[in-house]
């Protein structure tokens, strides 16, 4: 019965995809490893609809991978910008110049050898072997992960190590070895489109009549998640250091949110701070020290929702009348040439929504 339930699931699939797999998306039935690896890392933790414009302004730019390599990482970065999970981009940039160093520029051909690539785990080498080369590799990411555990009624958690390994081995058992890519695409469609996370169209499921969560009623109970996702609260005072036509900026190098952007003076503290608490903050002082200024604007309170942080943060901006001297990883960059810096969603979208305004006065 098992091995009866396992063939209707494949061949199902493979129909659904054939006849009624009406999603589009730019990079389907592509074989270009780098445009196919260059989607799927974008694709993380990013919707389709978003991700979109930038695979194609982004492979515009880059269309080889030696391109991708030869670039200066400001402009990889700018284009990036607002896509977020900056790690992806600066692993995108790491891989392309090991490829390029190594392999000269050839994508590997095995999956062991692309799995051991920076930012490619396993559903990534997956999908670039066997859409690439057809290798008969399984993908598991978010929407296979759906898929089976309603249809197979699996109340295993499907992210601890029992639960992923499970569903690994499971997905390979399903895969229709003799053609990988159509079979892959048609799973990850199905979950998109069909079995989707809220208000699946279970009315329009061809896999309904042997779906256990459908028969069984459980349809908006699985899949189970064991772990819950614990946020931090961060609090971020830019201070836009204005003088003359030029402002003071610099790259963000740690190893935390937002590496290789540019930001402003940054004060962070455990709480939201008055504009008088961060003028009496010991670096603030120091620096304004005996230079004649004006605080020419205070923002209201800005927020921004990460993955598991929630950023939430003012914008002090002051005019100086002589120059100011910070750390030597300060910039001075003009004004107009502010936004050809990479730089933070949440910052972009201050400076945006405060260039509106100033047109619209």
């Amino acid at each position: 019965m098992k091995h009866i339930q396992q063939l209707f699931f494949t061949q199902t699939l493979l129909e659904w995809n054939n006849f009624s797999n009406n999603r589009i998306m730019p990079w389907k039935g592509e074989r270009d490893p780098y445009k196919i690896w260059i989607s799927e890392i974008m694709l993380q933790q990013t919707r389709v609809e978003q991700g979109l414009g930038y695979f194609n302004r982004f492979v515009h730019a880059f269309p080889t991978i030696h391109d991708l390599a030869a670039a200066d990482d400001t402009n990889v970065f700018k284009l990036w910008e607002g896509l977020g999970y900056y790690s992806r981009c600066r692993n995108l940039l790491e891989t392309a110049r090991l490829v390029v160093s190594k392999y000269n520029g050839d994508f590997p051909t095995t999956y062991n050898e692309i799995v051991e690539l920076k930012g490619i785990g396993p559903y990534t080498a997956a999908a670039i072997a066997s859409f690439a080369y057809c290798l008969p590799y399984a993908v598991v990411d978010g929407n296979v992960l759906r898929v089976l555990s309603r249809f197979f009624g699996l109340a295993q958690p499907i992210d601890d190590v029992a639960g992923r390994k499970m569903y690994n081995q499971l997905a390979d058992s399903l895969l229709a070895t003799d053609q990988p890519a159509a079979y892959n695409q048609a799973i990850m469609d199905f979950g998109a489109t069909i079995c989707k996370p809220k208000i699946p169209l279970c009315y329009n499921c061809p896999l309904q009549s042997n779906c256990t969560a459908y028969i069984n009623q459980l349809v908006e109970k699985l899949p189970i998640k064991s772990k819950r996702l614990l946020k931090k609260n961060r609090y971020f005072h830019y201070i836009i250091f204005r003088q003359k036509q030029t402002i003071y900026c610099k790259k963000r190098i740690e190893k935390d949110i937002w590496q290789n952007l540019y930001e402003f003076y940054l004060i962070e503290s455990n709480k939201i701070l008055s504009i008088d608490e961060i003028l009496h903050t010991s670096e603030v002082k120091r620096i304004l020290s005996d230079i004649p200024h004006t605080i020419t604007t205070v923002s209201v309170i800005s927020k921004q929702q990460l993955t598991h942080q929630l950023i939430s943060g003012i914008f002090v901006e002051i005019k100086l009348e002589e120059t100011i001297a910070l750390t030597e990883d300060f910039i001075v960059v003009e004004e107009k040439n502010l936004f050809q810096l990479p730089m933070p969603k949440f910052i972009l979208s201050y400076l945006s929504t405060k260039k509106d305004q100033e047109i619209n006065s």
